[in-house]
């Protein structure tokens, strides 16, 4: 993928901020990207419990993504990781020129997509 003609590329994790393997591992994936030339920005996105169980169980989020079919066991994994993570950086923690983050509680996904494309000049 790093050797890609796209113009651009995106990727989501959930990224546990208290594991040093997930600092680890998002600090080697953007070195592979960016040793190859590619601009690789952060986009933190959070929302509220009652926000992300609704989301969880969306028609778009059960058709392509087979992990939360399962709708009871889906919730308790994100309840469970919430509860043993910290799912969202300090202030100041991620310390990018090109990061942003954005409470998405009360945002649709097309204002969200519109919040990064004005950031980030895309």
């Amino acid at each position: 993928m790093s050797k890609s003609n796209q113009p651009g590329f995106m990727f989501t994790f959930v990224w546990g901020f208290d594991l040093a393997g997930d600092w680890e591992f998002v600090e080697q994936l953007s070195h592979t990207f960016a040793s190859k030339g590619h601009e690789v920005i952060f986009v933190e996105l959070e929302a509220g419990l009652e926000e992300r169980l609704v989301r969880n169980k969306s028609p778009h989020r059960l058709q392509h993504k087979a992990s939360k079919r399962n709708v009871e066991r889906s919730e308790q994994d994100l309840l469970r990781t919430m509860e043993t993570h910290r799912l969202n950086s300090f202030p100041g923690e991620i310390k990018r020129e090109t990061y942003i983050r954005i409470e998405t509680t009360n945002s649709t996904p097309a204002e969200t997509a519109q919040l990064i494309k004005q950031r980030f000049h895309l």
